[in-house]
């Protein structure tokens, strides 16, 4: 079998051949036109109809509770005195709600930790998902 370069010194040819490259990227282009409208979806179904409408209410604000421990142990709910079993049946109606308060420790810097500790504990117990610690920023 004899190659022939197509000049006469008999080096290799430098130019590539696309005529092979572009009939089959024709054939793939008119295998695509054909399948491509047979991809749609075969069952049909008639999908309800949504209103945008009423999209326009705010949502709802919720106040955050306030639990505040003085340096003697005792609780607050908002400013009111409160017993620690009344705290833990407050914070599972609380926890029912949706969407469901924040709840805000305040605790006196001269309170034990273990006693916030211990308030921080019931509400997560009671299904609150939002507490944290207020505290004031320090000046200089």
């Amino acid at each position: 079998m004899a190659f022939s370069s197509g000049n006469e010194s008999g080096g290799p040819m430098a130019e590539i051949n696309v005529t092979p490259l572009v009939d089959v990227m024709l054939v793939l282009l008119i295998i695509f036109m054909i399948t491509a409208p047979l991809m749609s979806h075969k069952v049909k179904v008639e999908l309800p109809k949504a209103n945008l409408d009423k999209i326009d209410e705010k949502p709802m604000v919720v106040q955050p509770i306030t639990i505040t421990v003085s340096d003697a142990g005792n609780l607050y709910w908002n400013d009111q005195p409160i017993t620690k079993d009344q705290i833990e049946s407050r914070l599972s109606v609380e926890a029912q709600k949706t969407p469901q308060p924040a709840i805000n420790v305040r605790g006196d810097k001269t309170t034990k930790y273990r006693v916030v500790q211990q308030v921080v504990q019931v509400a997560q117990n009671q299904g609150m998902r939002k507490v944290g610690f207020v505290a004031e920023k320090e000046r200089p």
